[in-house]
């Protein structure tokens, strides 16, 4: 397949020897020199190059003449009956070139760069590239058979991106076509031989173009040269660092030489990478047209990558002052749709615009220097901080084994505190064994110590409570006595107030004195006055007339007084209402500070009632928990009051018995009169104990029921029984057992009166 495959143009590599004879200029006898004549030459050819870029009809038959040839899709003679003039003239220049390669490049470079700058005949151009990158005539052209045959681990990824690769062009939009098979081929061949690189998105453009001008086995050579010494290699490896650096660069140089532009991208957060890496990763050909994109391509190869930073910084000038009035999404929209058309009618101001633009590259050396060393020491800080974090695990895990130790010696410790406390549990289980023993034994005086003790706490309980009300009568009446006193802040305030009054009282002291004074003065005026109207009728006529505006002075300084005297007592009128107002502003002042504080005492006393309540709820919780306690302790005399009963009852059964066996003895005459007698004795002993202990126990039953009957009835109810109760015990007393059962009677009189004085309180 790969000998089958031929480029779009001619296959320059199999047809420059037929070149070569049919253009005697190309001679090797040719001089090296350019003449007039070449240069009148060189100008033709670069405006046959503008017009065959710009002509579809050329572009198409280029096409064309893909699907139709075999291994040179357009031959020599096809392509020379076809040019122009101009076209042969270019053939010319462009043949001496390729013949004369060697000695051109070494001795005319620069002008070499300035062809190629002017564009690369499109039927020179894959020669032209094969020599600028020197891929010619490489070993690894041998391999590209071999590497075909081998299985690739990156297939399935070049297959899926192969259907995006110019899914516009002719060569490339159908389905397993001969353009895709190829394009597989050279892009599986490389990620056999770089395994580091393997395949990236963006290279199969780069391959794709080369596709378009040569077969696939030079193609292949050509961009196994151009990630080998055209720094693509470093661009397409999985960390990406050069790709990385050329944003770095291309920033700085946006900084530098559009520091607006720089500050607006900055504002709205318009990252390089976010525009700029497909320019660097596909040489411009996925933003321009392929006629624009390839002549870039041409100083590519030519330049480097530095036509990329030139035709970038050119692209950003020129659309400066659109860039400046968009935000993002608008940036985004220009890149994407504006600026890829802008230079449809020829690429030729877009490289003029380019080759303006300042590239330092002693510079862009220093920058790369710049960010090896920032590399650098950021591998050497994530070297360190690996090693902090691993001596932080360390650390920690020897802390954590400590902790886990001392853990460990907690645990043993508490276990050992457990084995101590179990031992003193089992020995106070023993302890309350023993002391319920005991208490069996004594538990009726237990029972009257506890209703002692219960009689005496709410006794206690009482009187405290009529201490609680004296102690809360007393403040009371202390807050309403310290309410009545007026405070610090009253004082102050009635002191400011009675030295204001003082003052307005100085002051109208003094108005009344300037008042006498003119009054005193307009006194003597008038007896002035009248001293001299008494003699007015002597006078001639002018001292008459002096007289007469004497009198008018006068009455105007009457006047004058009277108003001034009216004026002071309105100033006095106005002092005393504006007095009033400040002493009625008092009062509300402090009438507002009472009302304030008469709050602050009322929620004071809430919050003291709603303390004494919850005091009131705990007494009366703990009265409920005694009350369950005694009647607790009740149930249990009543069992053990049951338990006396059958036990008595046994022994009457017992007594029975005996009464039987003497009534048989005295049948059976087994028992003689002596020893009858003392047995009968006897016997009379213990029925009279067992009667008595029997009389004990109905006695103690009957005292409990009535004190649970007391804590379940009413004062009325608890004194009607105590006077029958003492009706009984005297009937009682009246018998021949008085003296046997007073001691109990009197225990039951002297606790049932406690508990009735109880009740009463």
């Amino acid at each position: 397949m790969a000998s089958q495959v031929a480029s779009p143009s001619a296959s320059l590599h199999t047809t420059s020897s037929s070149t070569t004879l049919s253009t005697p200029a190309l001679s090797p006898s040719s001089p090296t020199q350019l003449s007039p004549d070449d240069l009148e030459l060189l100008a033709k050819l670069e405006e046959q190059n503008r017009l065959l870029e710009t002509d579809s009809k050329s572009l198409r038959s280029v096409n064309g003449s893909r699907r139709n040839s075999g291994s040179s899709l357009v031959s020599s003679s096809s392509a020379s009956s076809n040019l122009s003039h101009l076209e042969e003239d270019s053939w010319i220049l462009w043949g001496r070139i390729v013949n004369e390669w060697e000695d051109v490049r070494k001795k005319k470079e620069k002008q070499v760069k300035e062809l190629v700058r002017k564009g690369i005949p499109h039927h020179f151009r894959a020669i032209v590239w094969q020599l600028l990158c020197s891929a010619q005539s490489m070993p690894i052209k041998d391999q590209y058979s071999e590497l075909l045959k081998m299985t690739s681990p990156c297939e399935k990824l070049i297959r899926r991106d192969i259907a995006r690769t110019y899914p516009e062009h002719d060569f490339f939009k159908e389905k397993d076509s001969l353009g895709q098979e190829v394009l597989f081929n050279v892009m599986k061949a490389y990620s056999l031989v770089d395994r580091e690189v393997g395949y990236c998105q963006g290279s199969a453009f780069i391959v794709g173009l080369l596709l378009m001008q040569m077969p696939e086995e030079e193609a292949f050579c050509v961009f196994v040269k151009l990630m080998q010494d055209y720094r693509l290699r470093e661009l397409f490896k999985p960390s990406m660092a050069e790709l990385g650096l050329c944003m770095y660069q291309f920033e700085c140089m946006i900084q530098e030489h559009l520091p607006e532009l720089y500050v607006h991208f900055q504002s709205q957060s318009f990252h390089t990478s976010m525009y700029a890496s497909s320019w660097f990763l596909t040489i411009f050909l996925t933003t321009f047209p392929l006629p624009i994109a390839t002549r870039i391509f041409d100083i590519f190869m030519s330049e480097g990558l530095e036509i990329v930073f030139r035709v970038g910084l050119a692209l950003l000038q020129m659309n400066q002052a659109e860039l400046l009035q968009l935000d993002m999404e608008g940036m985004l929209q220009h890149f994407q749709k504006v600026i890829p058309h802008q230079f449809d009618s020829g690429p030729d101001k877009l490289i003029q615009a380019s080759y303006q633009v300042k590239y330092n590259a002693k510079k862009m050396k220093k920058l790369r220097t710049e960010n090896r060393l920032l590399k650098q020491r950021i591998e050497t800080l994530e070297k360190v901080s690996m090693l902090v974090t691993r001596f932080n695990g360390q650390v920690t895990r020897a802390q954590e084994a400590e902790e886990n130790y001392l853990i460990k010696r907690e645990l043993a410790t508490i276990k050992q505190q457990s084995d101590e406390a179990i031992t003193k549990l089992e020995q106070a289980e023993n302890t309350i064994r023993e002391l319920q023993h005991q208490h069996s034994r004594y538990s009726e005086d237990f029972v009257l110590q506890l209703e002692k003790e219960l009689v005496q706490a709410r006794l206690s309980e009482a009187e405290s409570h009529c201490a609680l009300k004296e102690m809360q009568d007393k403040v009371l009446e202390m807050e309403k006595r310290n309410s009545s006193l007026p405070d610090e802040e009253n004082v102050a305030r009635l002191q400011e107030e009675l030295i204001a009054v003082k003052l307005r009282e100085a002051e109208a002291l003094m108005g009344l004195k300037e008042l006498r004074q003119q009054v005193k003065d307009l006194e003597e005026h008038w007896q002035r006055h009248l001293a001299r109207t008494t003699g007015r009728w002597k006078d001639p006529p002018r001292k008459n007339t002096v007289n007469e505006l004497q009198d008018e002075l006068m009455t105007v300084r009457l006047r004058e007084a009277e108003t001034q005297a009216e004026l002071k007592e309105t100033k006095q009128r106005m002092m005393e209402m504006e007095t009033q107002g400040q002493i009625n502003n008092n009062h509300l002042r402090r009438a507002e500070q009472e009302v304030t504080s008469l709050q602050g005492k009322v929620q004071y006393l809430s919050a003291q009632n709603k303390g004494l309540l919850a005091q009131l709820n705990e007494a009366k919780r703990r009265q409920a928990e005694i009350e369950c306690k005694s009647k607790e302790e009740v149930m249990a005399v009543r069992l053990r009051e049951a338990d006396r009963i059958a036990a008595v009852v046994e022994l009457q059964q017992h007594i029975a018995e005996l009464e039987i066996q003497k009534e048989e003895g005295k049948i059976q005459g087994q028992l003689n009169n002596s020893d009858s007698n003392q047995y009968i004795r006897e016997l009379k002993d213990q029925i009279a104990e067992l009667h008595h202990e029997v009389s004990d126990k109905i006695l103690v039953s009957d005292h409990l029921h009535l004190l649970s009957y007391f804590k379940s009835s009413t004062i009325w109810d608890c004194r009607a029984l105590f006077y029958a109760v003492t009706t009984a015990c005297c009937t009682y007393a009246l018998g021949d057992s008085f003296m046997k059962e007073s001691s109990s009677i009197q225990k039951l009189t002297a606790s049932f009166t406690q508990y009735v004085f109880f009740l009463d309180i």
